[in-house]
Order: C-alpha cells, then structure tokens, then sequence
C-alpha cells in the first residue's frame, strides 16, 4: 500500500490533502471536477482539511474565480448552497505560465501557506487537465522546485488526463521523462471511463457471481463486441480531434481498457497491482497487426452530412477548427484476437464513432449456440444465440437474453429477457464518473489508473494500424452519413465471420 493509504477504510473521508488544478478555468474543471468534487462532499468522502488551488494563465483573484465558479456551476451539478460554500471557502487561484519557473516559486509558498491553513499534513495531489504538451514540463518544474519529494508520511501524487502519448515512442518517451523526476507510484493515468459504476462492476459481476466465471471463456462464449457509440460530433474540440483521430482519442485508452477488464483472469486480489498485473497481460495477449491483416481487420470512417435526418447534421469536413480537406477519422471498427488459452479463437469486435444514431456504450457476450439434434423434427429451424449485455452508459444496467418455448401446442421458441437496471435497484446517485477517481487518488489507491507498461502495451496494438493508414490515405471520406451506424465496411468485417453487429436495443 502507498503512503496516506493504511489510516484509510473504504467509505470513510479521504486523508487531508491540497489538490492543486492546473488548468482550473477549462471546461474539464467546471463540467467535471468541481462537481465530482461537490458529490465527493455530500457522500462524507471530503476530508475538512481540504483545499483546492487552481492554476491558469487568466488574471483574476481567488474571489473572483470563485464568483466565476458560482456562476458556471449551476449549468453543470445541482449547486446545494451548503456544500458550495464548504468548497469555495477552500478554493483559491493563483494565474501564471505553466512553463515560467517563477509559478512554481509562488505554488511553492501558497501551498505552504495553504497547509498551516487547512492542516494537510503536506498532503497534495497535482492534476493536470491541460493540453498533452504540458504534461512533461509542467512535472519537471514541479520537481525542480521541490514540490515532488515525499517525506516522512506525507505523499505528492500527480494525475494526468488522456491523451498520454500519440504512439508507442511517444507514450515510452513521456513515461520516461515522468520517471525521471517521480516514482511510478506517485503518477495516476486518469481514464474517466474506468471511474463509471458499471465499469467497476464488471470485475464484480464476473468474480463475485459463482454461475458466470465457469462459462467465461472459448468453450462458450462464440464473440464478444465492444461498443462506445457517440451521437455528437466533435463540438469545441476540432483542433485536438483533428491532429488525433478517433483511434488515438479511443481506442488505447477508453476501449481497450474495457477489453482488458472483460477478459482478464482473475487477479489474486482487488489490491492495484494485482489487478493491473492481470489486465496488462490480456493487452500483451492481443495479437499484433500484420500490415495485410491492418487492411483486412480494420475499418475508418468520416462522417458526412446527414441525409434526410432533422435537424440536419453537418459533415466532420464542415466542422468548427477542422481542415475542409481532413483525412480524420471519426469513425474505427477492429477485429481483436487474444492469443492465450481462455481467448484464443474467440473474437473481439470493438467500435467507435462520431455522429452514430445512439449514445451507448455496451460490452455483449455473444455465446455459442446449442446443438440443434435434440429438436430434429420440430418447427424450430435455428436458435438465437445467448447475449448478455452489459450497459455501461447512459442507462446502466444487465441484461440476458435466452430462449423460452412459445405457449401453444407446436414446439416454437421466442427470445425473451431478463434485464436489471442500477437505477431500479439502488436509486440515481449524482456522478460525473470522476468521483471514485478523484476519491482513490487520494487515497493511494491506483487499481482503476493506467500503469506504464499498460499504456505501452496498447500503444504497440494501435501503432501499426497509424502506420499503414498514414501510408495509405482513405479516398472514400467522407464514407458513412451522420446519424448512421457507420460505414458498410464494418458490417462486413463481421459479415465475412458470419457475425453481425448487435444495437443497443438488442
């Protein structure tokens, strides 16, 4: 266990800390943070030796960015005036260039007078919500300064936003340079997905449930299809998904780490390494892309404008910050292949993409189908595969979907469901997904952050496919219209294994 976290229960409030916020007046801060922070308060999970510093270039007092903050919130979280007025007295700003050293000398005194203030005990946690460039710099700096160390019981811990590299060399070369200046330990990958409930609760359903473990393998399951479905575009972020694409904003961050979580073996414990130990190597199990398997097991697409949809919806090339003549992709669909003995043969589909008709994100386990001998003779021609569906978001929830004899005097069978929805169950808990992160950073516990070698692990997947896309531009984009399922090649790529794609309603 890391340091701040022995003293420390499961439910009880975080251990006292300073959370330093670089990049506290971009919308990651307003439409996630301070809420997550506000619902961490009303669950007793903030300790009252508590602050938050905020850090941008803006000009402005710590009371004018707290009346900065009243104003936005209320857009974001439902801004009960108890709780926000225990947060604001606590929240402060100091304006300056993440690059100047000067910065660092005034963070350096405002958390020393921040300390004696709130008595944390030289407690603080760094989180950079700011452009990937800074990353790099903005922890050198940090250690420059001193502001790294550990001593006696007291702990600096950093949390760093996706993108964490752009490629393979890119994502060794950042790990390095963190390294050099912190402990492994002390660095929190943040993928806001792994902070969902449902997401969590996929270790949950598969290892506390007795009947599902036995079945979780090659001998039943026939595939299983991943998908995070978005019905936006790209909004404000043009410039960024631009240069990145939805392979590198997706798919070794956010998809690959509900792969690893859906067909890893079970850990030896929920303690953090035990747990990333056991999804790093489903992520070296994957099968590496040859150039000829890039073309025949991938597919990317752009979205055009939509056809006969109202309102109507722009193409990507039309885009706010986006080149007319963009290559982008907006759309990816992958064939995945897990070379070990729980996972070998049975495929992986994963997709996702921009502007598609739902917002979704499911993980299905499709299972094998029965023999058919037993119903020779009957009306039965075929059966429908066993499917069990895990909603991951908006609507949380299970669902398995089995056969059942129709009623009447001739044997024919109907699909039917059993479903379990959070909501129904255990009620709506305000959550921005960031909660749960936030709270086991502070407290030492690193089970839902990304390690080095994970991050490298799916950086190798995914570099192959960047490679021959960009020595073989698309000449069909834009290829698939807004408010559609994308292009058709996707459904080909199950249609050549004799597989389909499964919609949310399914």
């Amino acid at each position: 266990m890391q340091k701040g976290r022995p003293d420390v229960r499961r439910g009880e409030p975080a251990p006292p800390c300073v959370l330093v916020l670089f990049g506290a007046s971009g919308d990651l801060a307003k439409r996630k943070l301070f809420p997550a922070l506000l619902n961490l308060r009303k669950a007793g999970l903030l300790p009252n030796e508590f602050a938050v510093l905020g850090l941008a270039t803006s000009e402005m007092t710590s009371e004018a960015f707290r009346d900065r903050l009243s104003a936005e919130l209320p857009s974001f979280v439902e801004l009960d005036a108890e709780r926000w007025a225990w947060l604001r007295e606590r929240t402060h700003y100091l304006p300056g260039d993440f690059r100047s050293p000067d910065l660092y000398v005034r963070l350096a005194a405002t958390l020393k007078e921040l300390d004696g203030k709130v008595g944390a005990r030289g407690d603080v946690t760094f989180y950079l919500a700011t452009p990937p460039d800074f990353f790099g710099d903005v922890a050198d700096r940090l250690q420059g300064a001193g502001l790294l160390a550990e001593t006696g019981e007291s702990w600096r811990r950093i949390i760093i936003e996706k993108p964490f590299g752009d490629s393979y060399d890119s994502a060794r070369e950042l790990n390095a340079r963190l390294r050099r200046v912190m402990a492994e330990e002390q660095i929190y990958r943040i993928d806001h997905y792994l902070g969902k409930e449902t997401v969590q609760n996929l270790m949950v359903f598969r290892f506390a449930n007795g009947i599902f473990e036995p079945v979780w393998n090659r001998r039943y399951i026939d595939s299983v299809q991943i998908t995070v479905a978005e019905t936006v575009g790209v909004e404000e972020r043009g410039r960024y998904y631009d240069r990145a694409g939805a392979l590198r904003d997706m798919v070794p961050n956010h998809l690959f780490q509900l792969l690893a979580l859906t067909a890893m073996e079970p850990p030896s414990s929920f303690e953090a390494e035990a747990v990333r130990d056991e999804k790093g190597k489903v992520l070296r199990a994957i099968q590496p892309y040859s150039p000829q398997e890039v073309l025949s097991k991938t597919v990317r697409g752009q979205y055009a404008p939509s056809a006969g949809k109202e309102p109507p919806m722009k193409g990507y090339r039309s885009e706010p910050r986006v080149d007319p003549r963009s290559n982008t992709e907006t759309f990816v669909a992958l064939k995945v292949e897990i070379d070990n003995w729980r996972w070998a043969d049975v495929p992986f589909y994963l997709r996702t993409g921009k502007r598609l008709p739902t917002h979704h994100t499911d993980v299905t386990i499709v299972f094998r189908r029965p023999p058919h001998r037993l119903f020779r003779g009957t009306d039965i021609a075929d059966f429908a595969p066993n499917v069990l569906a895990l909603h991951l978001q908006p609507d949380e929830g299970i669902s398995l979907g089995f056969q059942a004899k129709v009623p009447g005097p001739i044997v024919r069978t109907g699909g039917v469901e059993m479903s379990f929805n959070y909501t129904d169950y255990f009620g709506r808990t305000p959550s921005t997904g960031y909660e749960t992160l936030l709270y086991d950073c502070m407290c030492g516990d690193a089970t839902l952050f990304q390690r080095a070698d994970s991050v490298e692990d799916g950086w190798a997947v995914v570099t192959p496919i960047l490679d021959v896309w960009r020595a073989l531009p698309p000449r069909d984009f834009p290829n698939y219209p807004a408010g559609s399922w994308g292009p058709k090649e996707a459904d080909e790529l199950l249609g050549r294994d004799s597989r389909a794609w499964r919609a949310a309603a399914e």
